[in-house]
């Protein structure tokens, strides 16, 4: 394998794929280069046209350098099939049989911690409420109790796997939040995991602070919110000006027995006053607390949940330009009524996805989360696409580096060994996931769905 200090021309040249779908900047639609979808080839044929393949390459940087079709490739059958023209550290085959996507972007994820909520499960299955368990000291109290008592190196430990598990799903960029200390110790002790692993591990982290998940035993959320906005938040932006930790983004809990509207702008603008910090809020899911005019004052790149958001909300976060990121597993794990995805859409809000990994809903598939967008919110696959991809990275502001196959991006590659992108989405249980590419670099081969057969040459320094 290359170690980059090669003098090739590219760090890898993907030749031959079949159909590379991409969201463009700027645009409400997917992009296809190639052979198409199902929907546009019926009766669906097994063979197609192999005159012309599609072609990416990655430059030494980890940029996106060229996509489109193979340059000077003839490889109709009875045909030769020749080298590309270009040197690379790696080059990859697809066989015509192979579809490329983006990288898929988390919008919203609670990955550190230790324990789990098992035995809550089963009491929601019986019928128990979510609010009703949080109300009995369960829930994120009863994370908050196992995590403080966790060292640094348990929560590595516990987190690492978790975000292995997501790059071979396909995510290749990932918000991750703290909100399981509930003290500012233990807050920053989450953060400085989530700023060790983003350097140790090849996969993107955009890093939100999230100390205001939910009132802490003995206070009320006056008292809290002083905490925050006094202590706390200062605190953390000396940390990050020492460089302790990154941290891109605040988070507050915005519910009626939670954190309410007016304590949430006071600590959302204290983030972003004090610290610089993103504002990005749960709102809507189990109450209606008025995202939308929330999201308008606080100027806030992103609000979640919104299960419960009316027409205003609605008008108001398209007029703020606020991204609504949608949670499917939690709204299907905990029966809630599904946020209205089509009303947003229709009003041209920018909807994102995530999966809302943490104890309640410990699924961190993004093909599943699109299964259910689709399955639950109505959305088509080409919007479940594009809200996995380029909306989710708007929504933690890394829009113009990843989210789609454009020259001049990252090279984020899920390579699928399908006929079709959709297969991502259908076969969700056990998606076709044949290579996911970070920035031109392999981080995961699954030779099980690799194009029959396959051809991945290792070229020679």
């Amino acid at each position: 394998m290359c170690d980059f200090s090669c003098k090739h021309d590219f760090s890898l040249i993907i030749q031959n794929i079949s159909t590379i779908v991409t969201p463009k900047t700027g645009t409400t639609s997917v992009h296809v280069l190639g052979r198409g979808t199902p929907s546009k080839n019926p009766p669906f044929p097994d063979v197609f046209d192999k005159s012309v393949g599609m072609e990416i390459r990655v430059g030494m940087d980890g940029l996106l350098a060229y996509v489109g079709p193979t340059d000077g490739n003839d490889a109709r059958e009875g045909r030769k099939r020749t080298r590309p023209s270009h040197s690379a550290c790696r080059i990859v085959d697809a066989n015509f049989s192979a579809c490329a996507l983006p990288g898929f972007v988390d919008a919203h994820t609670h990955a550190i911690f230790v324990g789990n909520r098992l035995p809550e499960w089963r009491l929601k299955l019986g019928g128990t409420t979510y609010a009703d368990i949080h109300a009995a000291g369960g829930g994120i109290h009863a994370t908050v109790r196992a995590t403080r008592d966790a060292r640094f190196d348990e929560l590595m430990d516990a987190t690492r796997p978790r975000l292995q598990r997501a790059m071979r799903l396909g995510t290749t960029t990932m918000e991750i939040k703290s909100g399981y200390g509930l003290e500012y110790e233990t807050e920053l002790r989450q953060l400085k995991v989530a700023t060790a692993l983003n350097k140790e591990l090849p996969l993107d982290l955009s890093v939100t602070y999230c100390g205001a998940h939910s009132v802490p035993k003995g206070q009320t959320a006056d008292e809290a919110t002083e905490q925050l906005v006094t202590k706390d938040i200062p605190a953390l932006a000396a940390a990050m000006a020492a460089g302790t930790v990154d941290c891109d983004a605040i988070d507050v809990f915005v519910e009626t027995n939670v954190f309410p509207a007016d304590n949430a702008r006071r600590i959302l603008d204290a983030g972003r006053t004090i610290a610089g910090l993103r504002g990005n809020f749960h709102g809507d899911e189990l109450t209606h607390t008025r995202s939308g005019p929330l999201a308008q004052a606080t100027q806030s790149r992103a609000v979640s949940h919104l299960e419960l958001a009316d027409d205003d909300d609605i008008a108001c976060l398209r007029a703020a330009g606020t991204v609504a990121v949608l949670l499917p597993t939690t709204a299907h794990i905990l029966r809630l009524t599904p946020p209205p995805a089509r009303a947003m859409i229709e009003a041209g809000v920018p909807v994102a996805l995530g999966s809302d990994f943490n104890p309640n809903a410990p699924h961190l598939s993004m093909p599943f989360v699109m299964h259910l967008a689709c399955l639950d919110f109505r959305m088509t696959p080409d919007e479940a696409l594009i809200a996995a991809t380029l909306n989710a990275a708007a929504s933690v502001g890394r829009e113009e580096r990843v989210g789609s196959l454009e020259v001049g991006k990252q090279g984020d590659i899920v390579l699928l060994g399908a006929p079709f992108w959709e297969h991502v989405i259908y076969e969700f249980s056990s998606p076709p996931i044949w290579m996911v590419v970070k920035a031109g670099r392999v981080i995961h081969e699954n030779d099980d769905f690799a194009p029959t057969p396959a051809a991945a040459v290792e070229a020679k320094d």
